[in-house]
């Protein structure tokens, strides 16, 4: 429970507005800044957002660059310390050597090989893209290069089975898995506001209709329903069609929970004394939806939204894992754990489970963020 003592010291000098003058908003973020782990994870996300946003200048390569050299690579640690010269401010990574198993001389494996070292360069010239698929370049945020001027290789993440690098389909993966979650709960709140809200506010014959549909939706089995419409999907589509029904059949799926939310925000305002007034003086059923009940509870809105955001990620993520959700060559988290679903995979190359680690901190910190946006809509709340 927010200290009211603490709500009613002055308002410290760079804030620059007292609580006495303070709107709503800003009141409310100035109780979320107070929760230190929601703000710290708001920071997680942008800085997640931000690597999605600019992953062909960030990945030293491009999502389908092979290196035949280095199959099922396990990731490369940067090094400060070479053997025979000491300390480096520069960090490098060694280069890589087969080395024959020997228990099987028909298997090879390999290892690091300290006399081929690779420095780390900023913003060097490799492998061409489009940025944003607006112009063309090749200028990548960070490349390795021999002290001759060899171009080196660096996988941070390791390689899957074809020489592709994880660290670089992990940053591509993150713009559809991290999208897919914004663009399934705009069109999940916005079906949820619009049908709760005008059963809420209607009432009779129309409100009964969307309960029962409601109700039919939710006694529905999710993950078998996911599946089924999925599957429906045609394999000729290309991979942004694909994206945009399974975004579609998340959101059509997803409404339900919010639309009765809504319908019980507006059947408790719908008798206030702000809307009869609106009412009597002629404001119409539009604007005293919009302007007068959403309103009234639009940070409960915003912090549903916060909340819904991972269930789309996680949605994503178990179709395309399950192989019927996005398919290669789309890359998103979930069709890069495809990769480890056996036992093998998980034991021998566990880095391939790397996408999933960046699940986990995207859907927690999505959590994290949700619970202090909601302390902070309620300071009363108990939590």
């Amino acid at each position: 429970m927010t200290d009211t003592h603490a709500l009613a010291k002055p308002a410290p000098a760079d804030e620059g507005v007292s609580i006495a003058e303070a709107g709503q908003w800003r009141l409310m973020w100035r109780r979320f800044r107070r929760h230190r782990l929601a703000f710290a994870s708001l920071w997680l996300l942008l800085a997640l957002y931000l690597l999605a946003a600019f992953c062909e200048i960030i990945s030293p390569y491009t999502p389908e660059s092979r290196d035949v050299r280095y199959l099922w690579g396990a990731p490369q640690g940067l090094h400060f310390v070479r053997p025979d010269e000491g300390f480096s401010i520069r960090p490098f990574v060694y280069g890589y050597r087969r080395v024959p198993e020997p228990d099987n001389p028909y298997s090879v494996k390999m290892e690091p090989d300290p006399d081929r070292t690779y420095a780390l360069h900023f913003f060097v010239r490799g492998e061409p893209y489009r940025m944003w698929g607006l112009w063309e370049t090749n200028v990548h945020l960070f490349g390795v290069r021999s002290p001759n001027g060899e171009a080196g290789f660096i996988h941070i993440f390791g390689t899957d089975k074809l020489g592709r690098d994880v660290f670089t389909r992990v940053l591509y993966g993150s713009r559809i898995s991290l999208t897919i979650g914004l663009v399934g709960v705009l069109l999940t709140f916005t079906l949820g506001i619009l049908i709760g809200g005008i059963a809420g506010y209607a009432g009779g014959i129309l409100d009964l209709v969307v309960q029962r549909l409601i109700e039919v939706l939710q006694s529905i089995p999710h993950l078998p329903l996911w599946m089924g419409l999925s599957a429906a999907l045609p394999t000729s589509w290309s991979g942004i069609r694909i994206y945009f029904g399974i975004t579609i059949i998340l959101s059509l799926l997803g409404w339900t929970g919010l639309a009765r939310v809504v319908r019980g925000k507006f059947l408790a305002l719908r008798e206030e004394d702000f809307v009869v007034a609106a009412r009597l003086l002629g404001a119409s059923r539009g604007r005293i939806i919009f302007r007068h009940l959403l309103p009234s509870f639009m940070s409960h809105i915003i912090t549903s939204a916060t909340i819904a955001i991972p269930a789309m990620i996680l949605g994503e993520t178990a179709l395309s894992f399950l192989g019927i959700g996005l398919r290669p060559p789309v890359v998103s988290w979930g069709v890069l754990l495809q990769q480890s679903q056996n036992t093998t995979a998980m034991v021998l190359m566990p880095w391939l489970l790397t996408p999933g680690l960046f699940v986990v901190l995207a859907v927690l910190a999505f959590n994290l963020v949700g619970d202090g946006l909601r302390d902070a809509a309620d300071p009363y709340h108990a939590g």
